[in-house]
């Protein structure tokens, strides 16, 4: 995923960010020690749930921003939040992508008990990619891509938790962030100048300008692309530099619940991703649960990865529940 560069339309803060798309070096495989913990009732991940949480952002079409399909989606994000009983908030602001186009883009933040100090932030992109810059087809480089996987996926688990925490509420406080024009960074033909500044800039905006003032959290989670079949979920690099305690807390417990075919226990590579801007923008230590191929040959994010079959089809509920139990252990666990 290549992420975005961003100003506002008030104050234009020029941002960056390369998606999805880095460095790598070798893996080292480290085993974690498991530690005792506190026996808690997590509740049961839903991925049928989930999955057709993705089913209805991919209904809106493409959601790129200016579009219709993004508007209706940032609507329907932001009532869903509120339904399952979180304080919601809307972060409209201006952002000036690679080119000069202004993008009128919404950050959606559902905030439970957000009186309570401790708290853990979940984040997602739910924008999705203008072109499918990445399509073997050239022809199809200038279409919009439906993102199920690439923008979808982690909205939609991130939604099923939310559907579980208004439900049995875990003992610390959680927000749930959406994040826009993660992925409007200059295209692969763009014959101009590319920089990191062009991609994610919604978490740009928010690490300058939170929810609420002074906001922390204990650490963050972000879900990027986690719907795909046979996903591979590497420790990816900036993760392990700003929060390898937290890639250990997440990994050893997707090993505890039998995840260890989708959480490899190998490093990945550097992903310039919304989490690198978190983690350097703000004292919130944040990783990247983000897919690595390393053998795949046409593109280390995967076969779909912005082409036009980013879709439906790409969707797979083993996947999605492997990683959504995952992250609601941890959270429930936090106390």
């Amino acid at each position: 995923m290549n992420k975005l560069g961003l100003s506002l339309v008030t104050i234009l803060l020029p941002i960056a960010l390369v998606a999805c798309g880095s460095s790598s070096k070798k893996s080292n495989n480290t085993e974690e020690q498991t530690t005792t913990e506190r026996k808690v009732d997590v509740p049961l991940f839903n991925a049928d749930s989930a999955y057709n949480y993705i089913q209805k952002q991919v209904d809106f079409g493409p959601r790129v921003p200016n579009s219709k399909g993004h508007k209706e989606c940032a609507d329907f994000l932001e009532a869903k939040l509120a339904e399952f009983g979180a304080k919601t908030y809307r972060q409209n602001f201006d952002a000036i992508a690679y080119d000069g186009t202004i993008l009128q883009a919404s950050n959606i933040i559902g905030a439970y008990k957000p009186e309570s100090k401790k708290r853990v932030a979940l984040f997602a992109h739910w924008d999705t990619r203008p072109w499918a810059d990445n399509d073997p087809d050239k022809a199809n480089h200038h279409t919009p891509i439906l993102g199920a996987n690439d923008g979808a996926s982690g909205v939609g688990v991130l939604l099923e938790i939310a559907r579980q925490i208004q439900k049995k509420e875990p003992s610390i406080g959680i927000d749930i962030i959406f994040f826009d024009a993660e992925d409007y960074g200059a295209p692969q033909f763009y014959k101009g100048i590319h920089k990191e500044e062009h991609w994610c800039l919604g978490s740009q905006y928010w690490s300058r300008v939170p929810h609420v003032e002074n906001y922390f959290a204990r650490f963050g989670i972000l879900l990027d692309m986690v719907g795909a079949k046979n996903a591979t979920f590497y420790k990816e690099r900036i993760s392990t530099s700003y929060a390898n305690n937290i890639v250990k807390k997440v990994w050893s417990k997707a090993r505890e619940l039998g995840y260890s075919n989708y959480f490899i226990n190998k490093d990945g590579w550097e992903i310039i991703d919304d989490h690198l801007f978190i983690n350097k923008l703000t004292n919130i230590k944040t990783i990247d649960i983000i897919p690595y191929y390393p053998n795949n040959e046409k593109s280390s994010f995967g076969n779909t990865w912005h082409t036009i079959k980013d879709n439906m089809d790409d969707i797979d509920t083993t996947t999605l529940n492997a990683v959504g139990q995952t992250v609601l252990a941890v959270i429930y666990n936090e106390q």
